[in-house]
């Protein structure tokens, strides 16, 4: 069973400050010969926003706030590309070179090894996600996903050379994935992605639309976006999140290292080669074996709310920063688990009696500071490590940074 996974499935997103002002990203699409490049898909990350370049290679993608964004590019025979772009108080021009992609499909159909259809259902199960939304999810091309397990590492990696297409029918869209990095770890059962999605809205009947209208709701909230947004806001209190700390202490039931590993030591040397069923020396032995394996911390929950005015900090006008020591242990009180997650999901983590049947979420701190936006975005990939419910929702349950809640 998975126990904790790093999700992040923004790199840079934007933010939405106070600033009332439009603003745009425009530039021109080329190739490496200098020609101009027309019918280029342009695309921002985390958005559903998009436009192609026209016949001179030209695009402008406006209406836009201050902020930070990723601008994805795609066009047929090319490279992806990606290119994040800051706005502050004025427009910003750019230039964007293609690079031919020379992979063809013969090159792909060789690299193959027998073990890729295994590789690629788990790369679905930990991508796409084993929540109910993800039953109606589908990848249009796996043909672009490339695996490669390392034996001795017990890692398996998998990278694209082009735009993962992933088709949701639970939220009704289509998304444009531009994975940028994979990783499943089998001895520690840690799971890394990272990438930059663009959202399409799939077409539907009026009864599909306002399902998915529902079922976008339910995803966000609860969500490790909702959470981050609220925090921003300072609202995570009213929004139904409460915030306490998992505090690490030194178990008192293990011995240091050093007597553990001088006892064995002794021991084993004591045996001559020769183990002895029930002997004295065998039952030692294997007693401060037992002791070995125990942990030296363990986690404590402490009940006391962890409150927002002291735990986040204004960093820059768009951008703010969280530094903390110990684990957040987050409840989102205004949804329950499932009986499928809690029962077979593998990322249920444990609660003191008489808490609820609230959502659950841990969140390691694994580069301090972390900095986050007012949209929910993370600014650093690597910085958070998600255990409980943040874990178990993946791509499946993913909505765009720029989702507004229905109005009721």
């Amino acid at each position: 069973m998975i126990r904790s996974l790093y999700l992040l499935s923004f790199l840079l997103i934007f933010s939405v400050s106070g600033f009332t002002q439009n603003l745009s990203i425009s530039g021109k699409v080329k190739d490496k010969n200098g020609e101009v490049i027309p019918g280029a898909g342009i695309y921002l990350s985390g958005y559903k926003t998009a436009t192609v370049t026209t016949n001179d290679g030209k695009f402008t993608l406006g209406n836009l706030k201050p902020g930070n964004y990723d601008v994805l590019v795609q066009m047929m025979g090319f490279l992806p590309y990606t290119k994040n772009v800051i706005l502050s108080d004025k427009s910003a021009v750019i230039e964007v070179t293609l690079q031919e992609n020379t992979i063809q499909l013969n090159e792909v159909v060789i690299r193959t090894d027998p073990n890729r259809e295994r590789y690629i259902n788990l790369f679905k199960e930990f991508f796409i996600g084993k929540t109910p939304n993800a039953a109606k999810c589908k990848i249009l091309n796996p043909q672009v996903l490339y695996t490669d397990y390392d034996d001795n590492m017990r890692v398996l990696t998998v990278k694209s050379n082009d735009f993962l297409v992933i088709e949701n029918k639970a939220l009704g869209y289509k998304l444009k994935y531009m994975l940028q990095f994979f990783e499943y770890n089998y001895n520690t059962h840690i799971v890394y992605y990272s990438g930059l999605p663009n959202f399409e809205e799939l077409k539907g009947s009026g009864s599909k639309k306002r399902l998915w209208a529902k079922n976008r709701e339910i995803a966000y909230y609860g969500s490790s976006q909702h959470f981050f947004k609220s925090l921003y806001q300072g609202r995570s209190e009213e929004e139904g999140f409460i915030i306490n700390k998992l505090i690490k202490i030194k178990n008192t039931n293990r011995p240091p290292d050093s007597l553990i590993n001088a006892n064995i030591k002794r021991l084993t040397k004591a045996q001559h080669g020769v183990i002895r069923f029930g002997s004295a020396v065998n039952d030692s032995l294997n007693y401060w074996m037992t002791l070995k394996k125990l942990p030296r911390e363990i986690s404590t929950l402490n009940r006391a709310q962890v409150l927002t005015d002291t735990l986040v900090r204004q960093y820059q006008p768009n951008l703010k920063t969280m530094n903390y020591k110990d684990d957040l242990y987050v409840m989102y009180t205004k949804e329950l688990e499932t009986v499928d997650y809690t029962n077979n999901s593998g990322h249920s983590v444990g609660r003191p009696l008489d808490v609820p049947n609230y959502e659950i979420s841990v969140v390691h701190l694994l580069q301090a500071p972390v900095h986050f936006y007012a949209s929910g975005g993370i600014h650093e990939p690597k910085a958070l490590l998600f255990e409980g419910f943040w874990a178990y929702e993946k791509i499946a349950d993913m909505v765009p940074m720029d989702y507004i809640i229905p109005s009721k």
